[in-house]
């Protein structure tokens, strides 16, 4: 729908044929449209046509799919080319959990990722960047006053969905990319939880820049969430969420399930060669208890005993 729209296209309106019965449209979508598209006041189009999704990112409201929450899929945003994960440094702390959750989800929709680290000002990235070093994970840093230059090139040419949790600065950098975005901007509580500001997903054409040649591309502002269910990735693709882990299977017994219970399963003994962070690990097996029920639900995207996760 609007990858080949251009800055002066009109904004059409437009609902949702009849015969396009229960079929859903979601931000992203290419669409096709009939009647009116002028734009003009109180002209009204119809879509009438859903164009094959190319990518789709999904989320659930829980890990374990014998839930009503873990049934009920979202479809985040379609045809997406790469997932922004916006995590403060400070203010509130890095959750590593729910980067990794949202990295699942990412390759899982055959999206790249970009970390993008905002509140620079207030802690180094170091450790949050130590615990992703194996994965050579593509950053940005952000400070209230830095130049936006290296995440523009990023996003350039791209459609790109941005996810965080609130409080994070997300509506306060959309704001600073497309100013006349003019989206909702909260406080962090004292307890270091963000308020939810942002109430539906949105996307927004990034201007041209004067120095910069082709386009600009899109950046789909998403409404800031405390949790990424992942009940609709199944077991052997959430290990791909877990690139640094991989090679190491290929030592484990058939069927092995690599939970803490397996005792021939490779994986500990990768870790303990320093293959890899043990957190990481900590964190993959964390998410194959909550597909299964156990764990707190309520928290998923703490690591514990992760001194990233804030806990």
């Amino acid at each position: 729908m609007f990858p080949d729209a251009g800055p002066d296209d009109p904004t059409v309106t437009a609902m949702r044929a009849r015969e396009l019965g229960r079929k859903s449209v979601v931000v992203g979508d290419r669409v096709g449209l009939v009647g009116d598209t002028s734009g003009a006041p109180g002209a009204l189009a119809r879509i009438v046509r859903i164009a094959e999704r190319r990518s789709v990112l999904r989320r659930t409201a829980e890990d374990d799919a014998t839930t009503a929450e873990g049934r009920l899929e979202r479809v985040v945003v379609a045809n997406a080319d790469q997932l922004v994960i916006v995590s403060a440094l400070a203010d509130p702390p890095p959750r590593t959990g729910f980067i990794d959750r949202c990295l699942v989800a990412a390759y899982d929709a055959d999206i790249e990722p970009l970390l993008c680290l905002t509140k620079a000002d207030l802690a180094g990235p170091e450790a949050v960047l130590g615990y992703y070093t194996e994965l050579e994970l593509p950053y940005v840093l952000i400070r209230p006053d830095s130049d936006l230059a290296a995440l523009r090139a990023l996003l350039a040419g791209r459609v790109s969905v941005m996810v965080g949790h609130s409080g994070v600065g997300k509506s306060t950098l959309v704001n600073r990319l497309v100013p006349e975005a003019e989206r909702a901007v909260g406080t962090v509580s004292a307890i270091g939880r963000g308020r939810h500001t942002s109430t539906s997903a949105v996307a927004l054409r990034l201007p041209p820049q004067p120095d910069a040649d082709g386009d600009p591309g899109w950046i789909i502002d998403t409404p800031g969430v405390r949790s990424f269910g992942l009940a609709h990735v199944s077991a052997e693709s959430l290990l791909h969420g877990f690139p640094d882990l991989v090679e190491a299977t290929v030592d484990c017994p058939a069927n092995c399930q690599h939970t803490a219970e397996e005792a021939d399963c490779a994986l500990d003994a990768w870790v303990a060669r320093g293959k890899a962070d043990p957190r990481r690990l900590a964190s993959y097996r964390r998410l194959l208890a909550s597909r299964s029920g156990e764990g707190d639900p309520r928290e998923p995207e703490r690591n514990p005993g992760d001194p990233l996760a804030g806990s």
